[in-house]
């Protein structure tokens, strides 16, 4: 490839839109601890965002200096996608593949490099963007979450308002937008306003499966004073079906059983989640973290 065609290529990279060229603020003592998180939120396909972590974690790794294990997540998310959205291709894959380009630029094979540009260039031609203004919903929204996941609350308040008003028809979006106003708040002397509640609410209606939102808001609601005792068994007896991971809804259930059902019960879903789960190391530290002196929990030396 001539210097000329290597420009060329480079500055057609550089348009793209994808975690390569999101500027994401992952310092490198932070890059561990972002892929331990999104390792604990699970895999199971009942995550509408499975592709989207797929993505992240494929970045990270490749931050980490692992392209085999980047490429290994990225393919992971262009499967997670096909699944997902029952469809072999869509725009959803834009970023994907824009990540899959810039991946194979990396590691000198030029030639898939193009192949992926190319897969973007008909993506974007076969299902355009609503305006011409804006990028295409689906691409605001994973961009939208990898900004969130790693930056967390402080760029979610700067980012959502008007730029990406598009990207707030999804479900998914809605909800990730609802809890990162909410984890806002906590830093708010004010507390949480009547308006991020009905976010909460809205997003409750339009995503009833998700039970780390459920979760929350029914912290929220017990706060302001609401008797949800018996909608805390109720939605208890669902985490338990649940798969184990950081949004399965375990760990604010139990802080909400402390304080607004009782100690008890909350000793005993966590002791019922045990039983369920033995041997998963995440489950040990949430137990832990949620009930602290009320619980102890031991776990085999090769389990942890």
């Amino acid at each position: 490839m001539s210097a000329a065609q290597s420009q060329t290529l480079v500055s057609k990279l550089e348009a793209l839109q994808c975690h390569f060229t999101w500027d994401l603020d992952i310092s490198t003592s932070l890059l561990n601890h972002r892929r331990d998180n999104l390792e604990d939120i699970g895999t199971n396909d009942g995550n509408p965002w499975l592709g989207h972590i797929y993505n992240l974690r494929g970045f990270i790794q490749y931050k980490l200096g692992s392209n085999k294990e980047a490429q290994k997540f990225f393919n992971k998310a262009t499967e997670a996608f096909s699944r997902i959205r029952s469809a072999d291709e869509g725009p959803w894959l834009v970023v994907n593949y824009g990540n899959l380009a810039w991946l194979h630029h990396h590691l000198g094979d030029q030639a898939e490099s193009e192949a992926y540009l190319s897969k973007i260039d008909t993506l974007i031609k076969k299902y355009p963007s609503p305006s011409q203004e804006e990028l295409h919903p689906e691409t605001y929204a994973e961009k939208a979450y990898a900004l969130m996941t790693v930056s967390g609350d402080k760029t979610c308040c700067r980012l959502l308002p008007e730029s990406h008003r598009d990207a707030a028809r999804h479900t998914e979006w809605n909800t990730s937008h609802a809890l990162a106003l909410m984890y806002a708040s906590k830093h708010s002397r004010t507390g949480l306003e009547d308006d991020i509640l009905e976010k909460m609410r809205i997003a409750q209606e339009q995503d009833p499966e998700n039970l780390y939102l459920a979760a929350h808001f029914l912290d929220q609601r017990a706060q302001r004073g609401e008797r949800i005792e018996d909608e805390a068994r109720e939605l208890a007896t669902k985490v338990l079906r649940s798969p184990v991971s950081s949004y399965s809804g375990l760990k604010p259930l139990l802080r909400v059983y402390r304080k607004y059902v009782s100690v008890d019960e909350a000793i005993d879903l966590a002791e019922k989640a045990l039983k369920n789960h033995p041997d998963e190391r995440y489950l040990k530290d949430v137990l832990l973290s949620a009930m602290g002196s009320s619980f102890s929990v031991t776990v085999p030396k090769e389990k942890r």
